[in-house]
């Protein structure tokens, strides 16, 4: 018989948070140090998230400058680090770039990676009546407000004839939702990965419908202005960025092995970790920060202005840095095949 997780292994805080998460989650007082030097780098992290891909895949090593570990529950308390330069770059999805630019935050997008967005779901209960996203209307969906999952769940609905205002939103975060789920209190959840994976793994719900070809599966590295304004800071990120670059492609080729490196750091089963890696993880590419990309970006931020969800017009061409783009591929190229 197949064990049933536990919900509250979902508690915690997972790196693939950074790729969709919004609301009022706060820092955490996690920090570590590598590398030596004279030059620090502040970094913004999660647990699971760029510092474990990269010490797994060995690039940590023979750095000639120091990287200064700062752990986050999610992206937009990250961005407000970085908005009052206690972090110096870190990791995001593609909708809280777009919030703290509304914020008129001092925030840079300098890198991209594009994966698919199978990871990004509106789930529903396994006895569900629902078979498509037409059938939502009327219906209640937990998702987390300002979240990757918040557009996807608007770009799907749109895509099936609807609008936000045919279903019934219930604004909770991923701890919130699950128990609202799996107690039966909302008729679908609209989440990311690894929850994706958690609820398919446990056999708790189904796919109703995903992001895939609906949402355009970026994420981003975000840097402090005053950072890139700094000629050795600015060196150190250009470092930096190889490094995780080169990890992120060491991922597909490493699968298991980075699954389980993920699931020790994160405390998630191996085997829920697994599949989030094959169907998310392992798909990204780097890409450049280019106009397609400023120009999808700009399409969420001008969805999320429309539901008044961001209070003013945002023009995201002003919150990007292509100096770092080098000979990477167009942002549109099309992710790893995903295995999961």
């Amino acid at each position: 018989m197949r064990r049933r997780l536990a919900p509250a292994a979902l508690l915690l805080p997972f790196a693939l948070l950074l790729t969709a998460c919004g609301g009022n989650s706060s820092a955490s007082t996690g920090t570590g140090t590598d590398g030596q030097g004279s030059l620090t780098l502040n970094v913004g992290d999660q647990k699971g998230g760029s510092a474990a891909i990269l010490r797994a895949a060995g690039e940590l090593k023979n750095l000639d400058y120091k990287i200064k570990w700062s752990t986050f529950t999610s992206g937009p308390p990250l961005l407000e680090a970085v908005n009052a330069k206690a972090v110096d770059i870190g990791g995001v999805g593609n909708t809280p770039p777009v919030f703290a630019a509304g914020a008129g935050s001092k925030i840079t997008v300098v890198a991209a990676f594009h994966g698919t967005s199978k990871g990004d779901a509106i789930l529903v209960p396994n006895d569900s009546k629902l078979s498509k996203p037409q059938d939502l209307k009327g219906k209640s969906v937990a998702v987390a407000q300002g979240s990757s999952a918040n557009y996807q769940l608007v770009a799907s609905l749109k895509a099936a004839g609807l609008s936000l205002s045919d279903v019934k939103v219930k604004y909770l975060q991923p701890a919130d939702a699950l128990a609202a789920f799996t107690s039966g209190k909302v008729d679908a959840w609209a989440v990311w990965d690894p929850y994706t994976s958690q609820i398919l793994q446990g056999k708790q719900g189904r796919v109703l419908t995903t992001g895939d070809g609906i949402t355009n599966g970026l994420t981003f590295q975000v840097a402090a202005p005053s950072a890139l304004q700094d000629k050795k800071k600015a060196a150190a990120i250009k470092d930096y960025l190889e490094r995780l670059r080169r990890a992120t492609a060491w991922v597909y080729g490493h699968q298991e092995e980075w699954a389980k490196v993920w699931a020790k750091d994160t405390g998630l089963p191996y085997e829920v970790a697994l599949a989030s890696v094959r169907r998310t993880n392992a798909t990204r590419i780097s890409v450049a920060v280019d106009k397609p990309l400023i120009a999808s970006e700009q399409q969420i931020a001008d969805t999320f202005t429309g539901l008044k969800l961001i209070p003013k017009k945002v023009d995201f061409g002003a919150f990007v840095d292509t100096r770092y783009n080098g000979n990477l591929p167009a942002s549109t190229t099309p992710a790893r095949a995903s295995e999961g």
